[in-house]
């Protein structure tokens, strides 16, 4: 039998009480616990010896717990925000010489602050392939660069886009898509990864050569970033569906969602 020292047994006494006890807990109480804590912090250790299947277990519970909390946190926090973009959205410049995936009058319009450098951006290329499949003719998809800094290849790699761009928008979209695909390989080969892509999809090395570096595409580019950071978005990808920003790689369910309730409000008729 283990036997424990006047003090400690006391402790043990003390630390069930805690369940008891409220915001008003009498300060004495307090005092005497934290004293009797640090005089006796064995007790714990001691305990959590003894029993590390009961310690692990509450412990595995308390963190569920707490990890179920920050959703419900989150996704109420989230509602709220929706909530009000509804009666403030955010409203992305169309250019007249934008390019679309699907009608230009779709019912839904999804655009993306991307870099193409991204591992994130690479599961947002994903979502937005899963939402385009859904619904079809109803969404039109505008691709916008917000290259970051930290990434090395990612300004060229949005440079190489609009020069293909200005060629085709056919293929600035397959050259889109393959760096997505095999991304890995634009950071391990830099521009002569983008130069092979561009050459797949069909583009004119010369005229490409020409417009890379044009103040017309990187001024763009730099438009893109400027809206990116008016709406609050700094990371990648950041997305604008129907005027409701979402910050994130978000699955393709969390937009669908937002396309309900924007259905449900009347904001959105498919």
């Amino acid at each position: 039998m283990r036997y424990f020292r006047p003090k400690a047994l006391k402790l043990l006494l003390i630390i069930p009480a805690l369940a008891f006890v409220g915001c008003n807990s009498n300060e004495n109480f307090k005092a005497q616990l934290e004293e009797t804590l640090k005089e006796n912090p064995e007790v714990i250790t001691n305990w959590i010896k003894e029993n590390p299947s009961l310690f692990i277990t509450t412990m595995q519970e308390a963190l569920t717990d707490a990890q179920q909390d920050m959703k419900k946190q989150r996704e109420e926090q989230e509602k709220e925000q929706l909530l009000a973009t509804l009666d403030n959205p955010l409203e992305p410049q169309i250019r007249e010489d934008e390019t679309f995936r699907g009608p230009s009058d779709a019912a839904i319009t999804l655009v993306e602050y991307s870099d193409f450098e991204c591992p994130y951006c690479t599961r947002g290329f994903q979502t937005v392939m899963e939402l385009q499949k859904k619904y079809g003719d109803d969404l039109r998809f505008v691709y916008k660069h917000l290259p970051l800094s930290f990434h090395p290849n990612a300004r060229i790699a949005s440079q190489y886009y609009e020069a293909i761009r200005l060629q085709d928008e056919e293929k600035a979209f397959e050259f889109h898509d393959e760096i997505f695909k095999q991304q890995k390989k634009l950071s391990s080969n830099g521009e002569g990864f983008l130069k092979n892509i561009a050459k797949k999809v069909g583009a004119n090395m010369d005229q490409l050569a020409k417009d890379v570096n044009s103040e017309k595409v990187n001024k763009r580019i730099d438009e893109d970033i400027a809206e990116a950071k008016k709406f609050g978005i700094q990371g990648t990808p950041g997305f604008v569906i129907n005027g409701v920003p979402v910050k994130g790689a978000y699955p393709a369910s969390h937009f669908i969602d937002i396309v309900k309730e924007l259905e449900e409000r009347g904001k959105l008729s498919l």
